[in-house]
Order: C-alpha cells, then structure tokens, then sequence
C-alpha cells in the first residue's frame, strides 16, 4: 500500500479474518509529535466503529467455504459501520494461513555515479526480491534488514555513502498463493477492496511489542483458534515468520471428546476452568460436565478439575513443543527462548506462561515470558482490550510502518480475481481490438 504521510489524517478500516471469530475496525488515524507516539509509530489511532462475529468457512486459517466466509465478513463490516456511521471502501486484512514462511535473500549492485543514490538502492532491493519469488507462493513484506557498501557491513542508510558496490539483506515473507487469492476473493465478493495482506504474526507483533523488545529480540508466539503463528524480532526488524496448523479450537475439541460433552460446553469448561498446572485440589474440586444423551437432553455429571487439566495438558504441550522444534531449525532456538510474548485468544489459559517457560527455555536460562495486548489504541471497548484482538489492532499500525518495505509494481487488475478478466477489462479488450 501507499506510504502514509506522517503529516496527516486519515480513516483506516481493517479486517482480521480468523478461524474463530473476524473483526473489523474502523479508526482514524492522527499524526501525533515524535515524543508522544510509540517507538516507531507515527500516528495514534482513534477507533471509530468494531464489529466482531463467528467466524465459519474457515479451516487453518484458509477459506474452505466461500460463502460462509463472505457472510461472516458481511456481518462484522456492517456491524462497525453501523457504529462508525461511516462506509468501509478498502479494508488491510491479515493472512494465518497458507504455510506462512520466511525467506533470507541478498543482492549486490554495482553503484553508478560513485555514491549511493535512491536508484541504485531500488535496483538492490529489486533484484534480493526478485531472487524470492517461487512459484506458487504469494509474497506477503519484503523487508530489508541490513545494507552493505564494498562489503562493510551494518549501514542502516546507504544513501549518499561513497562506494562501488552496494549489497542488501532481506527477509520475505511468504504464503501459498492459492490461499492469499481465495482469501482476497472472498472479501472483494462483499465490494470491498483490499489494500495491502499483512501476515498475522508481524501484524500481532506490531501492536504488543513495547520499548526495546524488537531491538534485544523476543519471540512472539500468536496462538488462535485453529492455527498458532510465531514471529522473531531481532536488531529492530521481524527476522523470521512461521505457523503450524494447531490452536485453541484443537484444545476444546479435545476436552469435548474427553468429557463425552458438547463443543459449545466445552469451550466454557475451557474459558472458566482450563489451566495446564495440576494443582492438589485440582482432585477435590468438581466441575459440572452437561452430558447429552439419545434425547438431546443435558444430564447433569461432575468431573473432578484434575481430569480437565490432563485434557488440556498434552495438547498445549505439543503446541509448544512444535513452536520450539521449528525455532530450532530455524537456528533461532537460543535467540527466541530469552524473551516470549504470548498473545491470541488461545494463549489466556491458565498456567500458559509456566508452560511456556518450562518447554521454550529448555537447556538455556529461563526466558521472560509475558502476555502480549494491544496497545497504542485509543476507543476500544473493554471486550477488545485483550490478546485475542492484538493482530485487528496491529493492522491499524502497519501502514506507519508499510514504507520500510520493497514493493513490486502491482498490475492495475485485481490480484484475488485467479486470472479470469472481469467484466469492463473484456469491455476494454473488445472495444481495442474492434476499432
């Protein structure tokens, strides 16, 4: 999307599509002085309208029902416009799923005209970008990380150096095409453009992170319905970008099978109860188990909490683990297992932070782990001031910071229509190839 002009205002809409729940919020955007605004933000963000419905069509974090996504996101545009008063034209809407990945590249340029202008650090951000692209896979950021001049390394700003070459790293973020188009599709089939896809995990990470965290590095893991996105923010930069598809929903499936109950009852029995420490009275303390027999009738049962609780365990456990063993193959294991930030709907359980620490830290010291919610924000209702809406919030940062990345020239059609002309651009054609 356009850079963001740091001297004015403007009214922002955004979509966070989950597998959960999708949330739409409409803010104005106003530019604030250096001293007042968070590190790295320009502008503060003044919510004018939100409105947030049950997600359905959605598995892992990709559309598997058209329809059902594009009523779900009818719903919860109507809902904040209703409240806002104001009509959503263009939305930036977030992507979880699609086998999100990360990609290191570098490009060497040689430097016309003896010193580095703007054009010669275009021409090294194009050809690092260029050297990303796989087939099937859409490219979410392209961000460079570092620059080099004659192989001197850590220039934050090359411009005006004197030099003969000028080299650059960057991380791509990446997801597979197929899921980014239908995701689009989806929300261009309720009239509403989309301005830029922002992958879940930096969206999350740009509204949670506070002072410095971003600079010593921290490990921000997203843990939603059906998926869990991780991110790794190094020297300032988001360095690397991963997901698995298992969440929250997979928790409540588990304890609904466990407790022979309905999912409905488990997802309370989850909310009010659910914790991943085993306590001594967990074994005397019983909780209300609605049973449903051939009569669709809720039999009341009590279960101790302990029978819970070793529901619950495991399944979180093997969350963390997966997010580990991918940090680790990554090389990033010791890096990320320092600081963590928790954030997501899922992540609220009780005794998540200790579970976090005891399986992310192991073999190192202790890591620093702590909750992740959004800030910055000013308007929000007390119901959204939690980490399951961290990512919403977190698209009304991105365009102040959106100039920070390399973009490819987008072709004037739209990106999510898979190809097939729509009706004036065969008009067009007609027209051109008739007179």
């Amino acid at each position: 999307m356009k850079p963001l002009s740091a001297r004015r205002s403007m009214t922002l809409s955004v979509l966070d599509v989950g597998t959960s729940k999708i949330v739409c919020i409409i803010a104005e955007l106003k530019p604030v002085a250096d001293g007042e605004a968070l590190p790295g933000r320009t502008h503060i963000a003044r919510v004018l309208g939100i409105g947030h419905t049950r997600s359905a069509g959605l598995k892992g974090g990709a559309v598997v029902n058209l329809e059902a996504v594009e009523q779900s996101i009818r719903h919860a545009v109507d809902a904040a416009e209703r409240m806002a008063r104001v009509e959503v034209q263009s939305v930036i809407v977030n992507l979880t799923g699609g086998r999100l990945g990360s990609l290191k590249q570098s490009a060497e340029v040689d430097v016309r005209g003896g010193s580095v202008g703007l054009r010669d650090v275009e021409r090294a951000l194009s050809a690092a970008a260029q050297q990303g692209m796989r087939q099937g896979r859409a490219v979410l950021h392209t961000l460079p990380t570092g620059f080099a001049v004659d192989g001197q390394g850590g220039v934050v700003d090359p411009g005006g150096l004197l030099g003969q070459r000028l080299g650059v790293n960057m991380h791509i973020v990446s997801a597979d095409a197929s899921a980014a188009r239908n995701l689009m599709l989806a929300v261009e089939r309720c009239h509403l453009d989309v301005e830029a896809v922002v992958s879940t995990p930096y969206a999350s990470g740009l509204s949670c992170l506070v002072d410095d965290e971003a600079d010593m590095g921290v490990a921000l893991i997203d843990m939603g319905g059906s998926t869990t996105s991780f991110a790794v923010f190094a020297g300032g930069a988001i360095v690397h970008t991963d997901a698995i598809a298992v969440g929250g929903h997979h928790v409540t499936m588990d304890v609904a099978r466990g407790l022979s109950t309905r999912i409905a009852a488990a997802e309370r029995l989850k909310t009010l109860y659910g914790s991943t420490v085993m306590t001594p009275a967990d074994e005397r303390e019983l909780i209300a188990v609605p049973l449903v027999d051939e009569f669709e009738r809720d039999i009341p049962n009590h279960a101790p909490k302990s029978q819970l609780t070793r529901i619950i365990q495991p399944r979180v456990e093997e969350i963390l683990e997966l997010v580990r063993d991918r940090l680790r193959h990554a090389g990033l294991g010791a890096e990320a297992s320092r600081r963590i930030v928790l954030t997501g709907g899922a992540s609220q359980l009780n005794g998540m932070h200790d579970a976090a620490r005891r399986i992310l830290s192991a073999g190192v010291a202790p890591a620093r782990v702590r909750t992740g919610r959004p800030l910055g924000v000013k308007g929000l209702p007390e119901a959204a001031k939690g980490p399951a809406f961290a990512a919403a919030v977190g698209l009304l940062v991105y365009p102040q910071v959106a100039h920070v990345e390399h973009f490819e020239p987008r072709a004037s059609h739209s990106y999510a229509r898979t190809g097939s002309d729509n009706y004036f651009a065969r008009v067009g054609r007609w027209i051109k190839e008739s007179f």
